[in-house]
């Protein structure tokens, strides 16, 4: 049995430690994504284990493509990063302008023949942190001059950024958050990132600003949104009365926590789910606390720590500057991503619409996190191949 363990071991090569982060997130989708859509497979009239297996054969896909991208030189993704953003660019635009509006919002497209829809941003974000580290990489002998290194590494977070942010402006400002931790990283020098920050913030205080300057009915669309959520969250820390359909999602989470108490081993046990909006998505984690209690968030929240600690210790261990600045990058992305999930669900921060990543019900985010994953794993793979150079 320990044989047949190792040698399976063989074709599963880089960070074994990352191997099974992904299995445990896996396993805890299955199991909270069935318990979840039960009410939504009634309002369908599938079976309540239509979605179930629908997530895994994603999660198998998955693993597919994290072990097809783990098998590829990571030095083919420094230019594949090239062609992956120019490609994104388009596309944003296409979903910003040419696309129907769904919650509001423009996020998705159809690709034609298939069928299938998917979120352009997942598709930006992947190829925006794989460039910043090509960029960053090359301009190492530079990395000071601010015209020679700074500005050509800046251009493409600003548009990326920008092009995200009027219709999904969290994705935009955790993805503009990572690029400033992954220039920091890469050696960007200090006053320069300070003044991308101060830039950031600004604009963010601006835009605020305006929002809450001009009267309601001068707001459409997305910034209508934004302002309502933000109203919202400051009057629950308050403790004010809002109208219940405001609160109706916040407290309904409130309520699925306090159920699921310190520990608590009930899979399949919740009731809050017949009554979250979304539980299956971007409150999938309050169902995870609500049947197997805080322990179980914990347990959720610590293996995504654990996978920063392993991302950085790749690329600690990684020789050349480009595969240390992927597989931190991507593992920052991905560990912020979901700590503002969860930081959403037990309301730490203003609903965002954010998804856990792995673990909540959705395709082009798992299929799009595989990838990041498969990167992940091919940078490891090589760490331990390469001789411990110094870095270049």
């Amino acid at each position: 049995m320990e044989k047949a363990i190792e040698k399976s071991w063989t074709y599963l090569r880089g960070d074994r430690s990352i191997w099974m982060i992904v299995l445990a997130l896996f396993v805890i989708s299955m199991l909270a994504v069935y318990s979840a859509t039960g009410t939504l497979a009634y309002a369908k009239e599938v079976s309540s284990s239509h979605y179930l297996f629908k997530q895994v054969a994603l999660a198998i896909f998955g693993i597919a493509l994290m072990f097809g991208f783990h098998l590829i030189d990571y030095k083919y993704y420094s230019r594949i990063a090239q062609i992956l953003w120019i490609i994104s660019i388009p596309l944003l635009i296409y979903t910003m302008f040419g696309t129907k509006s769904t919650n509001d919002a423009n996020r998705w497209i159809k690709l034609p023949l298939v069928g299938l829809t998917f979120q352009t941003s997942d598709l930006a974000k992947l190829a925006l942190i794989m460039l910043l580290a090509r960029q960053l990489s090359l301009k190492q002998d530079a990395i000071a001059d601010f015209k020679e290194s700074f500005v050509p590494i800046l251009v493409p977070v600003v548009i990326t950024c920008v092009l995200i942010a009027p219709e999904n402006l969290s994705t935009a400002m955790i993805l503009f958050c990572t690029s400033v931790m992954v220039m920091f990283i890469g050696r960007i020098a200090f006053k320069h990132i300070a003044a991308l920050v101060g830039s950031g913030l600004l604009l963010v205080m601006i835009l605020f600003g305006t929002m809450f300057l001009l009267p309601d009915t001068m707001l459409k669309g997305r910034m209508a949104t934004w302002k309502n959520r933000i109203e919202n969250y400051y009057h629950q820390i308050k403790g004010d009365k809002i109208d219940a359909d405001d609160d109706y999602q916040v407290t309904q989470a409130k309520i699925a926590i306090a159920k699921g108490g310190l520990l608590k081993l009930n899979p399949g046990g919740s009731d809050q789910r017949n009554f979250l909006p979304q539980a299956y998505n971007d409150f999938i984690y309050v169902i995870i606390i609500e049947e197997y209690g805080l322990f179980g968030g914990a347990v959720v929240m610590l293996l995504y720590l654990f996978l920063l600690y392993r991302c950085i210790r790749i690329a600690i261990d990684m020789p050349k500057a480009f595969g240390a600045l992927l597989a931190v990058g991507l593992g920052i992305a991905l560990v912020t991503q979901a700590m503002i999930n969860m930081a959403v669900a037990v309301n730490l921060f203003p609903v965002t619409g954010v998804t856990l990543p792995l673990v909540s019900m959705g395709g082009s985010s798992v299929i799009f996190t595989s990838i990041a994953f498969g990167i992940i794993l091919s940078v490891s793979r090589s760490a331990k191949d390469e001789p411990n150079l110094a870095t270049a």
